[in-house]
């Protein structure tokens, strides 16, 4: 008897992205936790990919996250006390907070994006550097289709 979900056992274009998606999290996040960084979930990732290089306000990084702005100063609350980012009041606007990476937060990011790299290139090797290469190009132009879509809103 198959005990799969329904979707599962159809291999939706959903399944079939997030299957991936949730062993390359899995990787990428207990590497992570390798190299010193077990604080460091999946969620955290809305800040660490949207905190621009100089800081970023916190209204900013919730707008880009698409997420509110309290559950945005959750996330940033646990990375500051965590050493990762820092938040200030905004030069330009008292009232605001701007949000920057510290030292520490500079290594996390680095991390990432390197595991991120080496979780692709052990994809490539089991799939082929050209089906991997092929992959990523059609990915590309889907999020690129997505947020083209986005703006024209």
């Amino acid at each position: 008897m198959d005990d799969r979900p329904a979707p599962e056992r159809r291999q939706t274009l959903g399944a079939l992205l997030r299957l991936p998606y949730e062993a390359l999290q899995r990787e990428v996040y207990g590497g992570l936790a390798a190299r010193g960084f077990p604080e460091i979930r999946p969620a955290h990732s809305a800040v660490f990919r949207h905190i621009a290089p100089g800081g970023s306000r916190l209204t900013a990084l919730a707008e880009r996250a698409g997420m509110t702005k309290q559950s945005m100063a959750y996330l940033v609350d646990g990375l500051e006390a965590a050493g990762h980012v820092r938040s200030l009041p905004d030069p330009r606007d008292g009232r605001a907070r701007l949000v920057t990476l510290t030292a520490k937060g500079e290594k996390v990011v680095a991390a990432l994006l390197e595991l991120g790299a080496e979780a692709e290139a052990r994809l490539a090797g089991r799939i082929g550097a050209k089906r991997a290469a092929r992959l990523r190009r059609a990915l590309e132009e889907w999020v690129a289709a997505i947020e083209q879509d986005r703006r024209a809103r």
